[in-house]
């Protein structure tokens, strides 16, 4: 008896909020948004140094960059197309805002930022030891971004920092011979 009136009472107090309204400002926003992210992500493809250029009717290694951009832009195109021809969608599935949601993306900019800047260093010279800056600070950059979003089991901070690291390094260092 005092589970149903406990019940009762629960379900009493919950207080279901409505969803947003549709907002097309917010779609068409979102994929112009795309549009200019995927033209400056096919600028940068299309200025990707190449060791030596592929002889007709091979691959090199701005290819899937260019390719990627390619698609990136024609579905942001059409994005942008549906947004402001279609009706905008419900939301009904959208989900409350984290705390500290905002300053994790703040801070991964940040991080983002100082990694591209460090990374463009490609080598330095310590103890007169030429050391390439890629592997150290991709796994600093991995490290810091599972770090800020939430992994803190030692193991996880280090293995899959390396891990990843250890992979892009095979795969474009030494297979594709991509200059990281």
């Amino acid at each position: 008896m005092s589970n149903a009136n406990g019940a009762e009472e629960y379900t009493a107090n919950i207080v279901i909020e409505p969803p947003p309204a549709p907002s097309r400002k917010l779609e068409v926003s979102f994929a112009a948004g795309a549009v200019i992210f995927s033209v400056i992500y096919l600028i940068m493809g299309f200025q990707i140094e190449l060791r030596r250029e592929a002889a007709p009717g091979q691959i090199d290694a701005r290819f899937f960059p260019i390719l990627i951009g390619i698609i990136a832009l024609v579905t942001s195109i059409a994005m942008l197309v549906f947004a402001l021809i279609k009706e905008p969608p419900t939301r009904e599935d959208l989900e409350k805002q984290q705390s500290g949601g905002m300053r994790r993306v703040a801070a991964a900019l940040i991080i983002s930022i100082a990694y591209v800047f460090v990374w463009s260093l490609k080598s330095v010279v310590i103890a007169g030891y030429r050391i390439e800056v890629f592997p150290f600070a991709t796994a600093l950059f991995i490290f810091g971004l599972i770090f800020l979003f939430g992994q803190r089991k030692i193991a996880g901070l280090i293995i899959y920092p390396l891990a990843i690291t250890a992979f892009i390094w095979v795969l474009f260092g030494m297979l594709l011979r991509i200059p990281l």
